[in-house]
């Protein structure tokens, strides 16, 4: 899945590249501080994106002595870095824009430089697309975090090019700062939504409730065969699953049979939650012991 994920940051980093210099020779162009507000948000994007091209492979590397349960978080720190690269990326947007909003400067060569800023609003769009279906299917938080912050640099593209189209009707200077002060309000919103996941992540939040209840599903099969479970617990770590839950069965089964039957279960959750680690604890149903960690649990209908 890595391999798969890191091409997508590959075809992430050349939009950026390409971007960049459409919306600086937009700039350039027009001198229009929305342009370079723009243009300052795909240098963020290439930045992230070489940042989430090290925190896969990263993620990618196996288990070992020191982290037994893999690297997989590593992708947590994809997602705070380009959080906070937003955030210092509205910041300069918002100082040149005060300073071009107390002292407005006519634009030129409105036309070409607003071609140059489509275009490059076109590869952002085609490339957030592509990154979201792909970070979807591979369940990596990266490619998702990549994606929604292309999508953020569209919105703010086209608020950019519909200000410049004010200020050539109008003739109004200032709503050219006016717009580079909402894109920098905009990103930094986008920002903190990342910082928001990125913490979900890091504090190991538990799988959503359609997998949940899928788990549920799948251990409700076996309760006609007086099997009992208790204590589930899951968490999401990166692109990785992991659930446990102890299995109760009679207590004259043999271990083989209880092997076994821990075996089918676990089976039967990675089929259905592919990329899953499940960890079952077997026990027997009669032994009183076996009810008193109950309170590990975070749903009871299973």
């Amino acid at each position: 899945m890595s391999s798969r994920a890191r091409s997508y940051v590959y075809l992430s980093i050349l939009a950026a590249i390409v971007t960049i210099a459409l919306k600086l020779g937009a700039y350039r162009l027009t001198g229009s501080v929305g342009l370079l507000s723009d243009a300052i948000e795909s240098g963020v994007n290439l930045v992230a994106a070489l940042i989430a091209l090290w925190a896969l492979t990263y993620a990618a590397k196996p288990a070992d002595a020191e982290h037994a349960f893999g690297h997989s978080k590593a992708e947590y720190f994809s997602t705070a870095a380009e959080g906070g690269l937003i955030m210092l990326a509205a910041a300069s947007i918002a100082i040149e824009a005060w300073g071009r909003l107390l002292h407005p400067e006519p634009l030129t060569q409105i036309g070409l430089g607003l071609g140059l800023s489509l275009l490059a609003t076109a590869v952002n769009g085609i490339v957030a697309l592509i990154l979201l279906k792909a970070g979807r299917r591979l369940r990596s938080i990266t490619l998702r975090a990549d994606a929604h912050h292309l999508f953020t640099d569209v919105w703010t593209s086209g608020g950019v090019v519909l200000g410049i189209l004010l200020v050539q009707v109008t003739g109004w200077l200032v709503l050219d700062p006016i717009v580079a002060l909402v894109v920098a309000a905009n990103i930094v919103w986008a920002g903190l939504r990342l910082l928001r996941e990125t913490g979900s992540g890091l504090l190991d939040t538990a799988l959503p409730d359609d997998e949940q209840q899928a788990i549920a599903l799948i251990l409700g099969e076996y309760k006609h065969q007086g099997i009992q479970f208790h204590a589930l617990r899951t968490r999401i770590a990166g692109s990785r699953r992991f659930i446990s839950f102890h299995v109760l069965v009679p207590g004259n089964w043999t271990v083989q049979q209880g092997h076994e039957l821990c075996e089918e279960i676990e089976l039967a959750i990675e089929r259905v939650l592919p990329g899953s680690h499940v960890l079952t604890h077997l026990e027997p149903l009669e032994d009183p012991a076996s009810w008193n960690d109950r309170e590990l649990e975070r749903r009871t209908d299973i």
